[in-house]
């Protein structure tokens, strides 16, 4: 895990270049505080930050060049399946003189070209300067697990690993987007396609390669989930098969020269890592870390969590309550590295989980991440699944989902009714369609003027839970996600990796019918049938849904951050002041009715006086 920067830009000299290069590495000298290289020839420049996870040795440092074929590259992330393509490489007579996944990733690529990241069982943001095509070849992978931010608004092409890579940029200007803006703020996505909160900074979508030739970009898709017919596969048989690949993500994901730890919280994901863990890995000592909070009405997953630790003797769990004392940093210290205004309390909690880690000298940790999107973890995921039912007339199988979900959550008949009706919605509206109902549910209160562009794409040949899913891993839930999940672990100079999306067992879990998914009330059924016996019963048999739940929207802005309160609104912003001082007054006089609004208002103003 690293962070990368540079540049084409014909315009500069050799020396200003290693001004630009070091400038764009300080500024995220905490993604890789292990090495640091430049490499500058004829306007093309590349820079690097090196965390050593792969190879500790000073030959697998970057900017590294092939010398057969004077290709350049600079990577940040791991390619987990590294060993099985430099054995491959190897019988066609390739040879190494590193250990590093990173020479792999040259010599693939001067054998496939572009074709290179398909092969590939991992995560990346990557460019490679191919003098013999006079062109750069950039990549992210297929999630979207390590980020890849470009601009074309100065005189030549610049890219890196965060927004502060382009601060220091003369030509760069904090021109802020509205529509990200007003996304962010309604919806709470951090990212929407190739848009930022900067109107001049791109990033370059999941899944996607860019070329620039000849001062031209071409951006393109080199992989996309397939809608599949029903496999055929009994549940029993699906959750052997799933299994399987699992055990499979998490033996690559092991791989490693220094040590690993893993985040545990006491719900079925972090646990599903912890127990294959302590089951396939015995002998291996393996430090754990859960954040909890216990104060009235707050959430503490250690319960939860002892019931792994107690089934496996090799776990060693670290337990941290972030005390109201801290707070104030650790908001402040969030805010900064997240480079966006964080549209929840969740991710400051996710910071003291990978600060605890980073103290007991942990440089690798193992998250959960994406198994609640494509596994249907989530509970609105069941109005999907009702409404999906009504949609093709079976009526009988949505009412009997519905009757199940009720009973297993304990809802009373006004929430009962509230979930049959968005069922019937979910069933005959578009994807599309409904997030821009949510859209406008607090339009226009927020931003006078402002509508922004809300497209999710028809999916031909899925059911309406899996293009729920599917929109939930591309573009609604796991972008932000994994943008926090990147900068809070690269805060502390972490490398954060997430097992569960390994595409093989993304594209697996897509070819199986709904039913396997969720059904009678329980959800990631596929999972937890593929980790009966593996985990603990009571995981197993768990039924809430809490992930990190923090109390900050409500107790934290009333208390140690309470002075986002007290600022004053950013001035020469479209503000719609008279629809936003109802709301925080409401919520100041002790209403929580609009707590996570407040919240994403007070911290979007706050990082306005921080950002411009």
């Amino acid at each position: 895990m690293c962070g990368i920067a540079g540049f084409i830009d014909f315009n500069v000299s050799e020396h200003r270049a290693g001004e630009i290069l070091r400038k764009q590495l300080g500024r995220i000298l905490h993604r890789g505080p292990d090495a640091q290289g430049l490499w500058f020839k004829n306007g093309i420049g590349l820079g690097h930050n090196r965390l050593s996870i792969i190879d500790l040795s000073e030959e697998a440092n970057q900017p590294m060049i092939d010398a057969e074929t004077g290709n350049v590259i600079v990577f940040n992330g791991e390619i987990y399946n590294y060993q099985e393509i430099r054995a491959e490489l190897a019988l066609k007579g390739v040879r190494f003189k590193t250990q590093s996944d990173t020479e792999v990733i040259l010599k693939s690529y001067a054998l496939k070209g572009h074709a290179c990241v398909e092969d590939f069982v991992g995560m990346w943001a990557m460019a490679i300067w191919d003098p013999s095509k006079q062109e750069l070849f950039c990549s992210r992978d297929r999630f979207g697990i390590k980020p890849f931010y470009y601009s074309r608004s100065g005189p030549g092409f610049y890219f890196g690993s965060e927004y502060k890579v382009f601060f220091d940029l003369d030509f760069f200007q904090r021109s802020i987007n509205l529509d990200q803006v007003s996304r962010g703020l309604q919806l709470g996505w951090m990212e929407y396609r190739d848009q930022t909160y900067y109107s001049r900074l791109h990033s370059l979508p999941a899944a996607h390669n860019l070329v620039l030739r000849n001062g031209q970009i071409e951006v393109s898709q080199y992989w996309d989930l397939a809608a599949h017919a029903d496999t055929g596969l009994s549940l029993e048989d699906s959750a052997d098969r799933f299994r399987e690949l699992f055990f499979d993500s998490i033996r690559l994901h092991m791989r490693s020269d220094v040590e690993i730890g893993g985040c545990l919280s006491g719900g079925i994901d972090s646990s599903a890592i912890a127990s294959a863990i302590g089951t396939a890995y015995s002998t291996k000592e393996f430090k754990t870390f859960t954040v909890y909070y216990d104060g009235e009405g707050e959430v503490d997953e250690r319960p939860w969590a002892k019931h792994v630790l107690n089934k496996f003797s090799n776990l060693q769990p670290t337990f941290y309550k972030p005390q109201e004392s801290e707070l104030v940093d650790a908001f402040e210290r969030c805010l900064y590295h997240a480079d966006v205004p964080i549209a929840g309390s969740s991710p400051v909690s996710q910071f003291f989980v990978m600060r605890a880690a980073s103290e007991r000298n942990i440089k690798v940790l193992l998250d959960g991440q994406g198994s609640d999107e494509f596994l249907g973890g989530y509970m609105h995921s069941f109005y999907r699944l009702i409404g999906g039912s009504f949609a093709k007339f079976r009526f009988a199988q949505g009412l009997s989902e519905w009757r199940h979900h009720m009973i297993d959550q304990n809802f009373g008949s006004s929430k009962g009714r509230d979930i049959l009706l968005k069922s019937i919605l979910a069933g005959f509206s578009s994807e599309n369609k409904l997030y821009r109902l949510e859209y406008d549910r607090y339009y226009p209160r927020l931003l006078s003027g402002v509508r922004s562009d809300v497209y999710l794409k028809k999916l031909f040949g899925y059911s309406r839970l899996q293009e729920f899913l599917y929109h939930l891993t591309f573009t609604t839930s796991l972008p932000s996600l994994l943008l926090y999940e990147d900068r809070n672990s690269m805060a502390f100079s972490i490398e954060s990796r997430v097992p569960f999306l390994d595409h093989r067992l993304v594209e697996f879990a897509f070819s199986l019918p709904d039913r396997h998914l969720i059904q009678g009330g329980q959800t990631k059924r596929l999972l937890r049938h593929a980790m009966r016996g593996v985990i603990p019963e009571e995981i197993f048999n768990r039924k809430d849904k809490k992930g990190f739940v923090t109390p900050g929207e409500v107790k934290w802005l009333r208390g140690p951050l309470k002075y986002l309160l007290d600022q004053p609104f950013f001035k020469d912003f479209p503000w719609d002041v008279a629809k936003i001082e109802p709301v925080i007054k409401d919520f100041k006089n002790g209403s929580n009715r609009h707590a996570t609004l407040v919240w994403r208002l007070l911290v979007l103003n706050y990082w306005l006086r921080k950002s411009l």
